[in-house]
């Protein structure tokens, strides 16, 4: 048996989709399992076991008609038995189609189910702490699995060269990694996922405060601006413990740097998603208009624990469509103070430093 997967978004919902091949290995040891991915999004799902190969989508495909139809007959070669397309998009539907496959899974969408043989309607209530963005997942399989994990955890798999190499890194940037070490996801993937810069850089005070630890800033280099100006809103003393050029330069050596810290804390977004994967502690604070319940996986109190205004404020947020948060965003996001979750944090920061004693 061959199959293809896809999962053309964000490195988070790429991450997250990768639980599907282990699942599939479990019943189908012997299959062949090929994944489509963006190029950008490669690096999370680099040396996993259970893939056997990858179907990567560059810039240059996107943008070229004549090399997205090459990518395609590339595809109709390969002569799949099935496809799952995670999130039924216009190219994943051509994908499908150039397939041949007999067995096509999706999730149900009126004006593409007739695209594929079997469709599944998103349940809108998780019935376990894995979260909506696994179980939603995980009922793709149905149509050609008879025994599916009710969990799975991603995971993303690091070399023992990459781990050795950040921690010579961190120790060489004075880092000490007999101390608490906290990597802060300080900016989400755009604006309205980004929790107001003044109000971060009072996170992290009241981290520094509480701790004493040594900070890490998450950034990529063009948002460079917006991690100054919250490192700029932070105390002096706050100052003196974040180690503001000390970040990876890639993603891989992100996820290095992470193993190696006691939590992350910040922005809900794909860093989140990747600490948790590397089986590291997380906070996370969602922006108002995202649904919890999706992106929450794994929550325990204890190792786990995110925030939304929705906890504190709940007449804020109930009844409201996406669309009409995802507009109010910015004042919401405002009258998410830091005190709503001081408390939150506060054992979160005591529980996880007491793992490391």
């Amino acid at each position: 048996m061959k199959i293809l997967i896809i999962q053309q978004k964000m490195i988070g919902d790429v991450l997250t989709t990768s639980i599907l091949f282990e699942a599939l290995k479990m019943e189908h040891p012997n299959a062949k399992l090929h994944y489509v991915v963006n190029k950008s999004t490669l690096a999370v799902v680099e040396n996993n076991p259970f893939i056997d190969r990858f179907l990567i989508v560059t810039p240059e495909i996107e943008s070229s008609k004549s090399m997205f139809l090459a990518f395609l007959k590339s595809i109709k070669k390969e002569k799949y038995d099935a496809v799952i397309d995670v999130y039924s998009k216009f190219s994943s539907n051509l994908m499908t189609k150039f397939s041949g496959a007999k067995v096509k899974i999706s999730k149900y969408k009126w004006y593409t189910s007739y695209y594929y043989t079997h469709t599944f309607k998103e349940a809108k209530a998780p019935k376990t702490n894995a979260g909506l963005a696994i179980e939603n997942r995980l009922q793709l399989l149905k149509p050609i699995c008879d025994r599916i994990p009710e969990i799975l955890r991603p995971k993303i798999y690091l070399t023992s060269e990459e781990i050795e190499r950040s921690k010579d890194f961190l120790t060489n940037s004075n880092i000490d990694l007999e101390k608490p070490l906290y990597i802060i996801s300080v900016l989400g993937s755009g604006i309205a996922k980004t929790y107001p810069l003044a109000q971060m850089a009072k996170v992290i005070d009241a981290i520094v405060d509480e701790t004493n630890a040594q900070i890490l800033f998450n950034y990529i280099p063009n948002q460079i601006d917006g991690a100054q100006t919250i490192y700029n809103f932070c105390k002096a003393e706050t100052k003196n413990n974040i180690y503001f050029d000390v970040f990876g330069k890639s993603l891989r050596d992100f996820l290095a740097i992470t193993y190696h810290c006691t939590a992350l804390i910040g922005n809900e977004g794909g860093a989140v998603n990747m600490a948790k994967a590397l089986d590291i502690a997380t906070f996370t604070i969602f922006s108002p208009w995202i649904q919890k319940e999706a992106w929450s996986m794994f929550e325990d109190g204890n190792k786990h624990v995110s925030v939304h205004l929705r906890d504190f404020q709940p007449q804020l947020i109930e009844g409201k469509a996406t669309k009409a948060l995802k507009a109010e965003q910015k004042p919401l996001y405002e009258m998410f103070s830091p005190d709503y979750f001081k408390d939150q944090l506060q054992k979160f920061l005591n529980e996880n430093i007491a793992s490391i004693s």
